[in-house]
């Protein structure tokens, strides 16, 4: 897998950005970091981190046509805003152009965007890894996250969420409602293993 791994990279340099085939690798580094911390395979953590942002320098209108060919759901808010299906084109990508048959890893890039309710291990590493990056400097308490991210996952992906939910609102841009569903369900969860 580790040929697979080196190959994967020379081809996604040559197609994506310098900044973003940076912070793809970035992403590579702290999932493989996090699955070692959680016990995950490690190989499958670098792979869906290195395809995460595959579809990304894609057109709006490519990934649109893509998932129309495809029969892939696109949601109304898809539709409006056709750069959050760079996941669900991403995991198409993965299948497809990579040879990545792996279900897992599939889902971890396809969901990358909003996350989704009881996310597996490597979803949550993955989705988790796209906001700690090192090269990551925007967000707030991004020190404390990255603690966190190692030590309570759930913690910190509920955490991921809940300042994205605030970004948006106050940015006043529109929310995809499985972020919010996605969002309830680790705070019911964190609420339910405080109390159990």
């Amino acid at each position: 897998m580790k040929y697979e791994i080196e190959k994967i990279q020379e081809k996604l340099r040559l197609k994506l950005k310098s900044s973003r085939f940076s912070h793809t690798l970035g992403v590579q580094y702290t999932s493989a970091c996090l699955a070692m911390r959680y016990a995950e395979d490690v190989e499958a953590a670098e792979i869906a981190g290195l395809l995460h942002d595959c579809a990304k320098q894609l057109s709006d209108e490519k990934r649109l046509e893509i998932c129309f060919e495809n029969h892939i759901p696109v949601t109304d808010i898809e539709r409006k805003y056709p750069f959050l299906l760079h996941g669900k084109v991403g995991a198409y990508y993965a299948k497809t152009k990579y040879c990545i048959d792996n279900e897992d890893i599939l889902n971890a890039i396809a969901h990358l965007t909003t996350g989704r309710p009881a996310m597996s291990m490597l979803e949550k590493i993955v989705f988790t890894a796209d906001y700690i990056e090192p090269g990551r400097d925007q967000a707030p308490n991004l020190e404390k996250l990255r603690q966190t991210a190692f030590t309570d996952i759930d913690l910190a992906v509920c955490l991921i969420l809940r300042q994205t939910l605030e970004y948006l609102d106050k940015t006043g841009t529109e929310t995809d409602h499985q972020t919010v569903k996605t969002y309830e369900y680790y705070k019911n969860f964190l609420e339910v293993r405080k109390h159990g």
